[in-house]
């Protein structure tokens, strides 16, 4: 189901791309973003630019955020850049600020699913899990950045309407993926399991963030259970996860927003 559900966003992905953004000259985030006006600019296909960009990441992401996630993640890039090769461009909409919206929100809904299974689509999402993993980098802000620099090259390239309806599309796929996947920077998860000391293990060893242990009781049951607190960023959540299921899949994980760390957030080194 895991990668049914990605090709599935990976293709809701493709078609707002060809069906609603590039027929307006309205660009996505990211290298997405990059590929498109690559794509409009020369004779290079959209979808064999988006795959060129995306390679490096690729390679860089399988050495350095392990087999399954980047495997996934090559699978969602690689049916993204077939969608965009196979697909036609086709304006459905001839209203651009329309288009741009649902463009947006379809694309929002393809990325908040392929993100829900523990893969991304590439890009610069790559970029920000290996950086969360070595420091508390505000890659925010560079993701910001990088979508601002989209909108100033569509500017001058095409015209600043166009410009002002990449900056829409860009705002509501943000959303629509806040909606579906998390909002929130930072987060805190609790963790209950009855297999404590594999989930410390398996969390110390993969996720470069401090934990604390905790003894509990089932209030039912009044079986022992161990209980896990760690904070971590938005960006590392679909790999917790699913390192939190491969020890317990029957672990109760409650995940909450958090607004500010105080003291060490990084796990210390030996």
């Amino acid at each position: 189901m895991q990668l049914l559900a990605i090709t599935i966003g990976s293709v809701i992905i493709a078609a707002a791309f060809n069906c609603f953004l590039i027929p307006h000259e309205v660009l996505s985030s990211g290298l997405s973003g990059l590929s498109m006006m690559i794509g409009m600019l020369t004779p290079l296909d959209t979808g064999a630019a988006n795959f060129l960009l995306n390679l490096p990441l690729l390679v860089l992401g399988y050495l350095m955020l392990g087999r399954k996630f980047i495997i996934q993640t090559i699978l969602s890039v690689i049916v993204i850049s077939a969608g965009l090769s196979v697909i036609p461009v086709y304006e459905v909409a001839s209203n651009s600020i329309l288009s741009s919206v649902f463009g947006g929100a379809l694309a929002g809904l393809g990325m908040g699913l392929v993100l829900r299974q523990s893969a991304s689509t590439g890009g610069l999402d790559i970029m920000a899990m290996i950086v969360a993993r070595k420091k508390d980098f505000p890659i925010g802000t560079l993701l910001s950045a990088m979508n601002a620099v989209i909108i100033a090259i569509s500017g001058f390239l095409f015209n600043w309407d166009t410009a002002l309806n990449t900056m829409v599309s860009i705002f509501v796929t943000g959303k629509v993926i806040d909606a579906i996947y998390t909002h929130h920077v930072k987060l805190t998860l609790t963790i209950i399991t009855a297999k404590g000391e594999e989930m410390r293990e398996q969390l110390v060893q993969n996720v470069y963030r401090g934990l604390t242990v905790l003894d509990g009781m089932g209030g039912f049951s009044k079986e022992g259970r161990n209980i896990l607190l760690t904070v971590i960023t938005r960006y590392e959540l679909a790999e917790v996860k699913s390192l939190i299921a491969e020890v317990d899949p029957d672990a109760f994980v409650n995940i909450t927003k958090t607004i500010e760390v105080m003291g060490l957030f990084h796990k210390q080194s030996a």
